[in-house]
């Protein structure tokens, strides 16, 4: 965890300090957010988010020399004009394959923030890459994640409601910190979520999730509350995305689970158990929401790869 967080701090350094602090980059605390989500929700690599770091700075600084001061006024010439610019130095195409990368990348994190109401980015041809496949914890493991917080007396009915929520709704790590109070519907066993864009959809809640839930409501009355979200810091005040995040990998690691446990991981073991147990496809996209359909269906491949190894394993002929 201290490594993600270092992680961050090192990576701030290395975008900032050879700024001149009395002429800020009107960019940069956009920047900041797209980076420390990378860090704490998407993952990336040591090496690929210092590259994209570096990328969207010389990126942005391109912008910035066309006097835009806002991500919503950049069009998609702005962004032509850069890539041939780059071209023009003579960066191969592997280099300014990885520069849309990070643009796209930026952008689209942009629009699902609802900083910016479009992507100019979004109709550039997607860098060719192999396709991986999301990891998931067997059912076994889940088990032992969702009953860790009960060795754990402090915060364990705020802790022990995140996880069932992560696991039994598939939510984003972002939904679930800013899920509001008024959002749960416990009497229609339902979570109204705001997704990426704004848009609204409706999640199941199971009987487990609620008892976590309720639970966890009795304890949240009788300390500070001065914030509307579900979930509070043992101040009252909202919960921001990085102490979700540590929250699930101490648990994860109280539970002796070796894989790299993270918050999406739990969204992923949603999808690919209910796939598994016969759900229909269109209903998780649904409660994932996801606005393509091609996107839940990498969970078919999981599936199926699971099948394949089981086939393998077990039968006289595989």
């Amino acid at each position: 965890m201290l490594h993600y967080i270092l992680r961050w701090k090192r990576l701030k350094w290395e975008i900032h300090m050879d700024e001149v602090e009395s002429n800020p980059n009107a960019f940069g605390p956009f920047l900041d957010r797209y980076l420390q989500a990378a860090i704490f929700e998407l993952g990336l690599a040591e090496k690929t988010l210092s590259a994209y770091a570096s990328d969207l700075r010389v990126y942005l600084a391109h912008i910035e020399s066309l006097e835009i001061e806002t991500p919503d006024a950049i069009l998609r010439e702005d962004i032509l004009d850069h890539l041939g610019a780059l071209q023009a130095q003579g960066l191969s195409t592997r280099s300014i394959t990885r520069h849309l990368s990070a643009i796209r990348g930026f952008h689209r994190f942009m629009v699902d923030e609802g900083i910016c109401p479009g992507n100019p980015a979004a109709d550039f041809d997607s860098p060719r890459r192999v396709q991986r496949l999301p990891q998931w914890l067997s059912s076994e493991e889940v088990e032992r994640l969702l009953a860790a917080p009960d060795a754990a007396p402090k915060h364990n009915a705020r802790d022990a409601a995140i996880l069932e929520i992560f696991y039994s709704c598939g939510l984003r790590l972002s939904e679930l910190a800013n899920l509001p109070v008024r959002n749960v519907a416990l009497e229609e066993s339902a979570l109204r979520i705001q997704g990426k864009g704004s848009k609204i959809r409706i999640v199941p809640l199971g009987k487990r999730a609620i008892t976590r839930i309720l639970a966890w409501m009795a304890v949240r009355e009788q300390g500070p509350v001065l914030d509307s979200t579900l979930f509070l810091s043992p101040r009252g005040k909202r919960m921001n995305r990085v102490s979700v995040w540590i929250i699930v990998k101490q648990h994860a690691r109280a539970a002796n689970i070796r894989q790299n446990v993270t918050p999406h991981m739990l969204r992923h073991s949603f999808a690919t158990h209910l796939l598994d147990h016969g759900a229909d496809l269109r209903a998780v996209q649904e409660m994932l929401g996801h606005a393509d359909i091609s996107t839940t269906q990498i969970y078919t491949h999981v599936s199926v790869e699971r099948l394949s190894q089981t086939h393998r394993s077990f039968h006289p002929r595989g």
